[in-house]
C-alpha cells in the first residue's frame, strides 16, 4: 500500500465519514487469561469513545511506509483451506457476529503476541464505499466504483496510570490520586484486505508495528502466515554490507560521503511521488557507479549483492509447528526502501571515542588528511562556535 492508500482509509475514521458497524475487543492480563471481551455495534458508542477509538486506529495506520507500515504477501498454500489469509477471510466476510470464529481469533493472538503485561485486543469491521475519482484526481462522492469490506485489528498494550496528586473539587484540596488502568496506542495491528491503487487486494496484508526493531515474528508467521518482513534496521545493515563488500579496500571516505549524498539526492527527487522509493540490485549498481566505484571494484558487484541478501534471508527467524518439526517462511528478495538506509537529516563520522554529526548539506566542511604521520579527520570552522554551551573564540 501507498501512503496516499493509507491516508485514504484512515480519513474515515471521523464522525463525519465513518462507517464502522462492529468492534469487538479482548483484555488479557499478563497471565494470557482473558478478563473482559466487548461486542458492540460501533455507531451506538458514545461520542467521547468513540472519538478515543478513532485515535487507537488512526495510529494503527501512522508511521513510515517500509518502516512502520509494511505490505505483506501471503504464500499461495495460505490461501487454500485451513490456512491463514483464508481463516482472516471468514473472518471478514462473517462481518464480526460469529461468536466462535471471534473467540478463535483471540486464542490464536494470545497465543503468538509475545507480551508479559496486560493488553487489550481490538477488532473491527467497516464497509469503505469507495468514491470514484476523475481522470485529474478530483472526488465524486456520488460515484462509487466499488465496496471495500474489511477487518483491522489494533492490540494496545495496558498500564496503570502513573502515581501523584490530585485535586478534588468537592474538598479543595489534594489528595493522593486513584490509578486506574490505562488503554495505550496501539504496539502492533494490520488492515486486512490491504487497500492497493483504491481496490481490494485479499492476497495482501498491512502490518503495522510501533517499533520497527520489533517486528513479533510469531504473530506475523502464526496468526498472518505472510513471509517475515525485513525490519527497517536490517535493511540498513544490509545495503552497508553491500557497499562494504564491493568496495573492499577502496571503501575510503570521499567515496561513501558520495554514496550518501547522491542517495540523498535521489530521495528528495521523489518525495511527492505517491509509491515507496525502494532500490533494486541495478539501481544500488547505478548509486555506487555515479558515486565514483570504480568499474573494476562493480565487476563482481552481483556476486556480492546475492551473497549479502541471501545472508540477510537466512538470518531471519524461523519458528516451530505443532509437530516441533522447523517451518521456514517461502523465500524473497529483500525489499530495501530509501528511507530506511540512510538518515536524510543528519551525516555521521564515529570512531571508538568520537561522534560527529554534520548537516548533510555541508558535508564539505570535513576530510580526511594525514598530518604528522597520522591520519587525521579535519573539520573546518567559522567564528561560531560552542564548546559545551560556551562561544570559544578562535586565535
Amino acid at each position: 500500500m501507498t501512503k496516499k492508500d493509507v491516508l485514504e482509509i484512515r480519513h474515515q475514521f471521523a464522525p463525519s465519514t465513518c462507517s464502522i458497524s462492529r468492534i469487538c475487543g479482548c483484555y488479557v492480563d499478563g497471565d494470557r487469561k482473558k478478563v473482559a471481551t466487548l461486542k458492540e455495534a460501533f455507531l451506538s458508542l458514545p461520542e467521547e469513545e468513540a472519538f478515543k477509538y478513532f485515535e487507537i486506529f488512526k495510529k494503527n495506520l501512522s508511521g513510515t511506509i517500509g518502516k512502520n507500515l509494511v505490505t505483506m504477501e501471503f504464500p499461495t498454500n495460505q490461501e487454500f483451506d485451513g490456512g491463514t489469509q483464508e481463516f482472516l477471510l471468514k473472518l471478514r466476510n462473517s462481518k464480526l457476529e460469529d461468536d466462535t470464529l471471534i473467540e478463535e481469533f483471540y486464542d490464536k493472538v494470545i497465543e503468538t503476541y509475545d507480551y508479559t503485561g496486560n493488553y487489550l485486543i481490538l477488532l473491527i469491521h467497516d464497509t469503505y464505499d469507495v468514491p470514484g475519482k476523475t481522470t485529474d484526481g478530483l472526488t465524486m462522492e456520488d460515484a462509487s466504483d466499488e465496496i471495500y469490506e474489511y477487518i483491522m485489528c489494533s492490540i494496545c498494550h495496558v498500564n496503570l496510570s502513573k502515581a501523584g496528586l490530585s485535586y478534588f473539587d468537592a474538598e479543595s484540596t489534594f489528595h493522593n490520586r486513584i490509578r486506574d488502568w490505562v488503554v495505550d496506542m496501539p504496539d502492533i495491528g494490520f488492515l486486512f484486505p490491504a487497500f492497493i491503487e483504491r481496490s481490494t487486494d485479499i492476497h495482501n496484508v498491512l502490518y503495522y508495528t510501533k517499533k520497527p526493531e520489533e517486528m513479533h515474528y510469531e504473530f506475523v508467521d502464526k496468526l498472518l502466515g505472510t513471509s517475515f518482513p525485513i525490519s527497517a534496521e536490517t535493511q540498513k545493515e544490509t545495503f552497508q554490507s553491500i557497499v562494504t563488500e564491493t568496495l573492499g579496500m577502496d571503501c575510503d571516505y570521499e567515496t561513501v560521503k558520495n554514496i550518501h549524498e547522491n542517495l540523498n539526492e535521489m530521495i528528495q527527487e521523489r518525495k511527492d511521488s505517491p509509491e515507496p522509493f525502494t532500490l533494486s540490485k541495478n539501481s544500488i549498481k547505478n548509486l555506487l557507479s555515479e558515486s565514483g566505484v570504480s568499474d573494476d571494484k562493480l565487476e563482481n558487484f552481483d556476486e556480492h549483492f546475492d551473497k549479502v541478501t541471501e545472508a540477510t534471508l537466512a538470518s531471519k527467524p524461523v519458528s516451530n509447528d505443532a509437530s516441533n518439526n522447523i517451518v521456514k517462511r517461502p523465500e524473497t528478495k529483500p525489499v530495501l526502501y530509501a528511507s530506511n538506509l540512510v538518515n536524510t537529516r543528519s551525516f555521521e563520522v564515529k570512531t571508538p571515542d568520537v561522534v560527529i554529526k554534520v548537516n548533510p548539506e555541508r558535508t564539505d566542511l570535513v576530510e580526511t588528511r594525514e598530518i604528522d604521520g597520522r591520519k587525521c579527520i579535519v573539520i573546518q570552522i567559522s567564528d561560531e562556535v560552542l564548546v559545551n554551551g560556551i562561544p570559544i573564540k578562535n586565535k
